[in-house]
């Protein structure tokens, strides 16, 4: 099995997309990205608009050759949407390819109304029905009945997890469960998986309790213990508090604790973490977003920029 992490936060973008390859299938999960349209009253800074292009067309070149995609639910960092801010991944430049392509989607059940005529407006645009794949089986592939969006009974809704088996190989995507319940994790350890790609908690978002956070520690441990690697990413590294929290998970076991980017063999990338301090060492010029939407303005200047960071800044936490 060869598995791919396209896009995640680590990768410098808001998404938790992936490509797995076995022997007879090309899958991919989860096409989308955001790049989180307002932090700390700022846009996303143009060296990470450069990273959201790249990742836009790593995706884009997954699904010319797929022979599967996977839905997980339909927020903007997970899907291509119709109606895409100029960051995100536009439905437009990939109809093609899913028109063409077997579809494995979350079902309507548990997702707001915003959410589910979000999913209405897929399937139109794809000319047909998006199908329920909750609780199915297809070679390899199998899909898990609905699970929460984060906290249980949250407003945010549910997801859809997968697990993809080969020979030597268990494969788990567990999206947007945050860590937050119990019972995704207790489904995720019984499908036996050696590699689990997970969405962990919004340690950035002031909402999120002791309580909660408590929570999602306890269950990363319990997952870290039961799997030989857990690649965590996604909201967990939208702060780089997440990051101290990673690398005091893998003093806690002997199995690989990882960030996509470390999985991937590359600098960790936490643009959206780093972006007060991305606007003080590089100034953006006025209007530059602005002519960006338009076409008048690219990312040229900015695509060489990389930040070579894979310890915990000793400054105070820019996202905080």
């Amino acid at each position: 099995m060869r598995i791919e992490v396209l896009g995640a936060e680590s990768l410098g973008v808001r998404a938790l997309s992936c490509m797995v390859e076995t022997r007879t299938r090309r899958v991919v999960i989860d096409p989308g990205l955001a790049l989180g349209y307002q932090r700390h009253g700022l846009l996303p800074h143009p060296a990470q608009v450069a990273v959201g292009e790249q990742v836009r067309r790593r995706i884009q070149a997954a699904l010319s050759d797929a022979t599967d995609v996977v839905l997980s639910h339909f927020h903007g960092d997970h899907v291509p949407l119709p109606d895409a801010n100029p960051y995100q991944l536009r439905l437009q430049d990939v109809a093609c390819s899913l028109r063409t392509i077997p579809l494995w989607c979350k079902g309507p059940d548990g997702l707001s109304p915003r959410m589910r005529r979000r999913r209405a407006s897929l399937g139109d645009a794809l000319h047909g029905d998006l199908p329920n794949a909750e609780g199915r089986s297809n070679g390899p592939l199998t899909f898990s009945q609905a699970v929460a969006h984060g906290e249980p009974d949250g407003r945010l809704g549910t997801v859809m997890m997968t697990r993809i088996e080969d020979e030597e190989t268990v494969f788990v995507h567990a999206s947007d469960i945050q860590l937050l319940g119990a019972d995704a994790v207790e489904l995720i350890l019984s499908w036996h998986p050696d590699i689990v790609l997970v969405g962990g908690p919004p340690l950035y978002l002031p909402r999120l309790s002791p309580d909660l956070r408590q929570r999602a520690w306890t269950q990363a441990l319990r997952l870290a213990e039961g799997v030989q690697t857990l690649i965590l990413d996604h909201h967990v590294l939208r702060s780089t508090e997440g990051l101290s929290r990673l690398q005091k998970l893998a003093l806690q076991t002997d199995h690989q604790v990882l960030c996509a980017a470390d999985f991937a063999g590359l600098p960790r990338c936490l643009l959206e973490a780093w972006r007060r301090q991305l606007y003080l060492e590089m100034p953006v010029p006025a209007g530059w977003h602005e002519a960006y939407a338009l076409g008048e303005a690219d990312t040229q200047d900015y695509r060489q920029y990389r930040r070579q960071c894979t310890q915990i800044p000793n400054e105070t936490d820019p996202s905080a």
